[in-house]
């Protein structure tokens, strides 16, 4: 009797696994992630801060709702972000949202402060942008790795849920 043996069917690898397995092979090197972890978050924060300070126009409708202060082009880009996070990843776009939310909660007592005549948030965060850009230039050069445009930007936009994968997996939690 010849023994039939069952086509195993592999199920292709989604979309969001394979960035992560990307980032890991160019930044995940180290044992210890943690820094890259930070600099990702003071970056994304950094982004989500200066296009928050971009005036945004005053449209009638939502000045008549009241609304006007709560609606920016960082709203904007939350938005699409979420979007693109949530088609990847739906459990790690919320964890993402959770920490816009309190991105948002800093950014917002940043303004408080400079009316208050503390510095300007565009400056503050212009400065971490480029203090978290340099860490991770830095990082990426002490791996000996030379970093394409391409993967730079994987870094920074794929980075935040990348960052909450890590947290998921420790946990053994789906995403």
């Amino acid at each position: 009797m010849a023994k039939h043996k069952k086509k195993q069917k592999t199920e292709p690898k989604r979309k969001v696994i394979l960035y992560f397995e990307q980032l890991d092979q160019k930044f995940g090197k180290q044992k210890n992630l943690i820094p890259y972890f930070i600099l990702i978050y003071l970056f994304f924060f950094s982004v989500l801060g200066l296009i928050w300070m971009i005036p945004f126009p005053q449209f009638d409708f939502l000045v008549r709702m009241e609304m006007h202060t709560f609606f920016n082009w960082a709203s904007i880009l939350i938005a699409i972000m979420i979007y693109s996070y949530l088609k990847l990843a739906p459990t790690l776009s919320y964890a993402v949202l959770i920490s816009i939310w309190v991105m948002s909660y800093f950014i917002v007592q940043l303004e408080y402060r400079e009316a208050a005549g503390g510095m300007a948030v565009w400056m503050f965060c212009f400065i971490l942008f480029v203090i978290s850009s340099l860490g991770l230039l830095l990082m990426a050069k002490q791996e000996r790795e030379k970093i394409n445009l391409n993967e730079g930007l994987l870094l920074v936009s794929i980075g935040p849920i990348w960052v909450w994968s890590k947290l998921y997996d420790r946990f053994k939690w789906k995403y």
